[in-house]
């Protein structure tokens, strides 16, 4: 799998240099349009036999890298895809930090099979690993990973997403004394920094897209933390309604089909089933894990995160794009 991580890195690249250009446009759809179409002629490139595992569109309809789609022209090896072509199109809609191109690589049949719907989601590094479990309450999680780490609750840092939904557990953990940053958007970046060695946070706690959580797990496996996450439909995410029971009874359809339960609690075994996954995220705009795009005097400057879970490596790269 390592021998595919140049052209991993090249495409989450080619698909952040695709939307930059687009930065404070106002319109979503396009940056993640162009995003999509610089990452599925970059696969189309590769001697790989890929099928896209995860992909994003199902549930706003935006342009995609849909579930099922084969790309590569084949002659190596057989590659699960998890993809999420602009993780922030809406950050780099309003011109806003913290947006990424990512995408991950795993062997076939390692990688959670599921529909783009929400997915509840608890991380935390390597030092907590085990003091979770999903099927209690946010406090109790809170309290373990405190005791895993050796750390006074008022001094552990959760990170969640600024969303309605999240709003209880926004409350109960800063009724406990846990510090929390809520951030406007980009759960894949938060994970990532929940369990790099110099962690910007103890625990990630947020309901948000399938997507973004199976490629977390790709990014958690590699960094030897630990995570678990439940798929939930659209009720239980947005509340109820006739239209969001409509949207929720099309969700279980769609996971009965694809073999997934509502409601389980899977480990993070069960998202990545094999440690030998390549992760990719490349800067759009700038945030707390790399760098956005910046424009140089002779062209522009692109920062990307690596992570090899065959080798444990994680690389920080800087490219310059000159013209």
């Amino acid at each position: 799998m390592m021998s595919l991580a140049w052209s991993l890195f090249r495409t989450t690249e080619q698909a952040a240099l695709a939307a930059w250009p687009q930065i404070g446009c106002g319109d979503k759809n396009k940056i993640d349009g162009l995003a999509v179409t610089a990452m599925r002629h970059s696969l189309n490139q590769m001697a790989i036999h890929g099928r896209i595992v995860i992909g994003e569109g199902e549930i706003d309809r935006a342009p995609m890298l849909w579930i099922g789609e084969e790309v590569g022209k084949g002659g190596g090896p057989n590659v699960d895809i998890a993809v999420d072509p602009i993780e922030g199109t809406r950050m780099v809609a309003m011109g806003q930090s913290n947006a990424l191109a990512v995408m991950a690589f795993a062997p076939q049949g390692s990688l959670l099979h599921a529909p783009d719907m929400y997915m509840k989601k608890l991380v935390v590094n390597r030092l907590a690993k085990g003091a979770i479990d999903l099927r209690l309450p946010l406090v109790d999680n809170l309290r373990n990973v405190a005791q895993a780490l050796g750390k006074p609750l008022d001094t552990l840092r959760m990170v969640t997403l600024d969303k309605p939904r999240l709003r209880d557990a926004i409350s109960d953990a800063t009724a406990l004394g846990v510090k929390v940053f809520a951030l406007a958007d980009g759960d894949v970046a938060a994970s990532v920094l929940t369990c790099l060695q110099d962690n910007h946070y103890d625990v990630m706690y947020t309901t948000g897209g399938a997507p973004e959580g199976v490629i977390s797990a790709c990014a958690v496996a590699a960094l030897d933390g630990d995570m678990q996450a439940e798929l939930i439909d659209y009720c239980q995410a947005k509340g109820e309604s006739e239209e969001n029971r409509r949207l929720a009874a099309e969700e279980h359809l769609r996971c009965k089909t694809m073999e997934v339960e509502i409601n389980r609690v899977y480990s993070l075994r069960e998202l990545v089933a094999s440690q030998d996954v390549i992760f990719s995220a490349t800067g759009v705009t700038g945030g707390d894990l790399v760098s956005g795009i910046q424009q140089v005097t002779n062209g522009v400057r692109t920062q990307t995160l690596l992570i090899g879970g065959a080798d444990r490596t994680c690389n920080i790269i800087d490219s310059l794009h000159s013209w």
